[in-house]
């Protein structure tokens, strides 16, 4: 194997650290760095250790010189007993390798723990949480104008300006200028379903500047005595903008066309810098104990989803659409009545509660129901909240990410009234409103235990970018900022008109998300967005829902019980299955003529990158990093020269646990075992490491490098711990 091998120096312009878990009984690892030392990197990678942990014991480092560009890095802990493995030597290895050695970049942020959650599920699932907001403009519409209009919000609004860096801890970057992304199209040039579809499929990398594109498509010739409208598409990315934001911005560039393509005054104050450090300032103690209260248990019910039963609209009252678009989510669509609508919202208003709590209501009984319960039973969903409703001053005007999906618990009790539990629903939701700053993650961490949080904290470490899967339904009432403050008026005087601006729905980490928004004409509209493996078809689901909003206003009282409810639903879907073959394709939801979309074959959690080149060799595992493209781990793959087999260890729903589980199998064969991860892995291959030490094994060297190495580089480093490994003395 040896001769497979060489030692080369390591790389001139990047540091790469190996750590090693050392001899039996494994207490005393050390880091191998490889590299230039910068002392000032150094110092401010311990600095922020020992503040993450402020209560800990004080360490104390030793660097010794082993050759030019290699060191090794030695820690002892000033408690005595205290033994060597228990400080945090991946995170260490993390800062060491990030790309801005202890000093962050001038006009950079910490991103919140709502945008660290999407950001690591957008990497897990690329293609997610990328919305689409598309509004028609009728009249005249000048082109330099236009992108004047959006550059002008660009240089107002630094988010437009931010991106995502790579590293252990995702910082936002805000540049100083950037070109706004503007794409025009002219008319006839391509059909505008397809520009929305294309423009999907490219999706929106939050790592690149400019987390908002927009497209479009030019006005036509005159049909009809009207010219053809020109469409506008804003493609965006929720971990930098919610929906709100996409509106406000919209709002900013009506504004700036008015104005001859140029707003007034500079960058806008409050942003989100403003924001993360009021956010640094809030006090978790009450969230904490709130949501250790009320957020719910493991057996209340949050799936299956209610049973699709019929395809059937809801006593007819509106054509459902159903679309299928290239990616694993399908969307169906229901409107209500404008009398409906009006007849839903006065009846709120009678119980004192809106129309999202009746929404809320609904889903707890077609959960309860789906369930099978009798009696008494907690069922659990999530809904959102805009985040504008927070004490922070200038929250409702600021482009930001701030919209969250928080957990809701609720007991549906068959002998209560329908009124005790839309009461419960808006007592719940307005204690909630106080904690509209917090992420979904932190919710779910404040509400275990304590032995289930160091439990969890154990299985995945602190790599913020093993982000569970979502296993239950999410409620999305869209609000939305006020009208547009005259702009309509003064579009109106170039003889312009927009349409109101509509989102087309993006893909979230629930497999069912139900979206309530109204439309240009005051109507109530769902639409359901689910995966079709879970739930094949919505359209009974999104029936059921609108076929309690349409009726309850009319069938409801004081005395009505939640069991008075359950049987209506159950009468009126029987009654509908009974003379559904024989109703008008008009009054039912479109089916997808293709049929069920055939389940795709999931990648294995080890992916083979490359066979080994001799027998016995052993193997190299890298463990991918969320925000590291797969392309790098192609490349580093063929640039490895030594005999061993390369493997790929993806992210798994589950954390550390999950991930050593699946690589359990080559640590038990007693053969060599090399990781490799770029920075930002540290912390999850250390601890693999540490697992595979705890279990009896022998501990793989780890092989840490920068995001920024390049793949030779790499490579080499690999082939030198491999060979090191292959003679352990």
């Amino acid at each position: 194997m040896t001769s497979d091998h060489v030692s080369p120096p390591p790389p001139e312009d990047t540091t790469t650290v190996v750590v090693d878990l050392g001899r039996p009984p494994y207490d005393a690892p050390a880091l191998e760095l490889r590299g230039p030392l910068d002392a000032a990197r150094l110092k401010a990678a311990l600095d922020h250790v020992a503040v993450r942990d402020p209560h800990g014991p004080a360490w104390r480092h030793r660097v010794d010189e082993l050759g030019p560009g290699h060191h090794a890095l030695r820690l002892a802990a000033d408690a005595p007993g205290t033994p060597g493995d228990a400080f945090p030597y991946g995170r260490l290895a993390d800062l060491l390798t990030h790309p801005l050695p202890g000093v962050r970049p001038a006009r950079s942020i910490t991103a919140t723990p709502l945008q660290r959650e999407l950001l690591a599920d957008s990497d897990s699932h690329p293609g997610r949480h990328v919305e689409q907001l598309t509004t028609t403009w009728h009249g005249p519409l000048d082109l330099e104008r236009l992108r004047a209009a959006w550059q002008s919000v660009t240089d107002h609004e630094s988010v437009l300006r931010a991106a995502f860096d790579e590293g252990p801890e995702p910082l936002i970057v805000l540049h100083e200028h950037l070109d706004a992304a503007v794409l025009w199209m002219p008319h006839g040039a391509v059909r505008w379903s397809d520009v929305v579809e294309q423009d999907r499929r490219r999706g929106i990398d939050p790592r690149r500047p400019g987390p908002l594109r927009v497209t479009v498509l030019g006005t036509g010739p005159v049909e009809a005595d009207e010219p053809v409208p020109a469409r506008m598409l804003l493609t965006y990315h929720h971990a930098l903008l919610d929906d709100w934001s996409a509106r406000l911005l919209l709002r900013e560039f009506y504004r700036a066309y008015l104005a001859g393509g140029r707003l007034p005054g500079g960058e806008r104050r409050p942003d989100i810098r403003d924001y993360v450090r009021w956010l640094g300032h809030q006090e978790t103690g009450a969230a904490r104990d709130f949501w250790s209260r009320t957020l719910p248990s493991p057996t209340d019910a949050a799936w299956p989803l209610p049973p699709a039963g019929t395809t059937t609209g809801a006593g007819g009252r509106d054509r459902a659409t159903s679309t299928r678009p290239s990616d694993a989510v399908d969307r169906t669509r229901l409107r209500l009545t404008a009398a409906q609508t009006e007849r839903l919202g006065a009846w709120a208003a009678h119980w004192g509660i809106s129309e999202s709590t009746v929404l809320q209501a609904v889903w707890a009984l077609l959960l309860y129901r789906a369930r099978g319960a009798r009696g008494a039973a907690r069922v659990r969903f999530d809904v959102t909240a805009s985040g504008r409703g927070i004490l922070f001053d200038g929250a409702e005007h600021m482009p930001a990410a701030l919209r969250t999906a928080l957990p809701l618990s609720v007991e549906v009790d068959p002998r209560a009234t329908l009124a005790t539990l839309l009461t419960e629903l808006r007592d719940r939701t307005l204690d909630m409103s106080a904690y509209e700053w917090v992420s979904p993650g932190q919710a779910r961490s404040w509400a275990t235990s304590q032995a289930t949080s160091q439990a969890t904290s154990e299985d995945t470490g602190e790599d913020a970018g093993e982000a569970p899967e979502e296993d239950g339904t999410l409620l999305v009432f869209e609000s939305r900022p006020r009208d547009l403050d005259g702009l309509a008026q003064g579009l109106a005087a170039e003889g312009i008109r927009v349409e109101q601006a509509e989102m087309l729905g993006a893909r979230t980490a629930f497999p069912f998300t139900l979206v309530a928004h109204h439309d240009g004409d005051g109507r109530l509209v769902l639409t359901a967005s689910y995966d079709r493996v879970r739930l094949d078809d919505a359209a009974g689901v999104l029936s059921h829902s609108a076929l309690l909003l349409g009726e309850l206003p009319y069938l409801a009282g004081d005395s009505t019980t939640v069991a008075d409810v359950l049987d209506l639903l159950t009468a009126t879907i029987d009654a509908i299955d009974a003379v559904s073959p024989a109703r008008d394709e008009n009054t039912a939801p479109a089916r997808d003529p293709a049929g069920p979309r055939p389940a795709v074959a999931a990648e294995p959690p080890l992916v083979p990158l490359r066979t080994a080149r001799a027998a016995d060799a052993g193997t190299v595992c890298l463990v991918q990093t969320h925000g590291t493209p797969r392309s790098r781990y192609d490349r580093l793959a063929r640039a490895y020269r030594g005999p061993e087999s390369i493997v790929l260890l993806r992210p798994l729903p589950g954390g550390t646990h999950a991930r050593y589980t699946a690589l359990r199998p080559l640590a038990d064969a007693d053969e060599l075992l090399v990781l490799g991860a770029f920075s930002g892995g540290g912390t999850i291959t250390y601890e693999i490491a540490r697992r595979i030490a705890a279990n009896g094994g022998r501990p793989p060297l780890v092989v840490l490098t920068g995001a920024v190495a390049d793949a030779d580089g790499h490579a080499r480093m690999l082939e030198t711990a491999a060979e090191r490994a292959g003679h352990p003395g």
